[in-house]
């Protein structure tokens, strides 16, 4: 981490005023162990939200140093922040929780960089990651990753099992134009958040969001240059590196926009924390300005047509329990004519995504996958809907590996198609 990054991360740490005011708003009652993804797998204390603030709050107030067995439980946890949802007391786990990962990323220091590092030099940068399925696309094209599957190398290597997943889906490039008028009469002017991911592996998503909302009367504006928006750094603990991307990403958008839309959980939810991380300035505006596309289409006036399909929906943890976002996206998927929404039992625990967590926790995350493959498959819905991409991947890779036929796709790209203005 660059000089300069590492003072930054320190302001407001566990052990500040405010630090402790959050771990010390919790009265151990409990009510959040069941609704922790890893409590529920491994039965342990200190991998439930409970455990971990005792952790945190022991660190903070001098009892406990980071040894490797605190950073060990804090590394399991998913951060989905299911439990910050169940707590009766407003704990604010989340930021809790990355801010005692800044506190761990400066103790790793400048050590060898790992998975973890590399993924974390990969993911945040839009044009790396471009490159990359360039290259994976070759791969795949002379045969390698058939041979490599077929002598069972990656095996050996749980972490690289479920980046090569990622190949599995490698779409042709979707334009998405800079700009696009909206419908008459017009309702305002929005901006579109690309994503880093997202416009690569789900570029059709980002074209189906602009179609729509110029279908519903705004006007779309998509800066070509825009960058990453920090969750990955934040959910890391490189918060100096987080503020940096939120400075950057908030110059990119122009200062006339109504909204800022996305459709990636993880993105808007981090957009929606700039005012807590960075409280003075554009950036906190822009947090106050952030939405997600659902909140915009849940009422829309959209020409649809009839969509004969029974569908699930799967709750995003950051669009859920971090943006507080669940009536909007079955609304929207409920106007579609002919379409049954049937609801998923558990809908709201974690998939196992998690950003990068599926990679580096291949094991708690393929278990978490599993249960959720099992809820969907139990609706006997034809289609599931998730509103993020690490959500789309994880789910659909668990419902492969099961023999599944079941088709993953994001809320946008059924209302697109109902609308006629998706692709089937």
């Amino acid at each position: 981490m660059p000089g300069g990054s590492q003072g930054e991360g320190r302001a407001g740490g566990l052990a500040s005023a405010e630090g402790l005011a959050g771990l010390r708003a919790c009265v151990h009652c409990g009510i959040c162990l069941p609704q922790c993804p890893t409590y529920r797998v491994l039965g342990e204390e200190m991998d439930s939200p409970r455990g971990r603030l005792y952790l945190m709050r022991a660190v903070a107030e001098g009892r406990l140093d980071i040894t490797d067995g605190y950073t060990r439980h804090l590394d399991l946890c998913l951060g989905c922040r299911a439990c910050e949802t169940a707590c009766p007391a407003g704990v604010p786990f989340g930021r809790l929780l990355e801010t005692a990962r800044g506190d761990m990323e400066r103790r790793r220091g400048r050590g060898r960089p790992g998975l973890r590092g590399l993924l974390l030099a990969l993911f945040p940068h839009p044009d790396r990651v471009g490159a990359l399925l360039a290259l994976a696309r070759l791969y795949r094209q002379v045969g390698l990753q058939r041979l490599v599957r077929a002598r069972g190398w990656l095996a050996r290597a749980p972490g690289l099992a479920a980046m090569d997943v990622l190949l599995d889906r490698l779409p042709a490039a979707v334009p998405v134009p800079e700009y696009l008028p909206g419908r008459e009469p017009v309702r305002g002017r929005v901006g579109l958040l690309a994503g880093c991911v997202q416009r690569h592996l789900y570029p059709d998503v980002n074209r189906d969001t602009a179609r729509l909302l110029s279908l519903a009367g705004w006007d779309v504006v998509t800066q070509a240059r825009q960058g990453c928006c920090g969750a990955l750094d934040l959910h890391a603990g490189r918060l100096g590196t987080f503020r940096r991307r939120a400075r950057a990403l908030t110059a990119a958008f122009p200062r006339d926009l109504d909204w800022v839309v996305t459709n990636a959980a993880g993105c808007g939810s981090a957009m929606r924390e700039y005012g807590h991380w960075l409280p003075d300035g554009e950036a906190a505006a822009l947090a106050g300005r952030t939405r997600d596309v659902s909140e915009l289409l849940a009422d829309a006036d959209l020409p649809l047509r009839p969509l004969p399909l029974t569908v699930t929906y799967h709750d995003a943890c950051h669009l859920a329990h971090g943006q507080r976002v669940r009536a909007e996206p079955r609304a929207m998927l409920r106007r579609i004519p002919g379409l049954r929404l049937v609801e998923l039992a558990d809908s709201d625990l974690c998939c196992g995504s998690a950003g990068i967590y599926n990679i580096l926790e291949p094991e708690m995350a393929g278990r978490l996958a599993e249960m959720k493959v099992e809820s969907i498959v139990e609706t006997g819905a034809t289609a599931v809907a998730t509103g993020n991409p690490g959500c789309l991947m994880q789910i659909a890779a668990g419902l492969r590996r099961r023999g599944s036929a079941v088709e993953v796709v994001h809320p946008v790209t059924l209302l697109a198609r109902a609308a006629g203005v998706g692709e089937p």
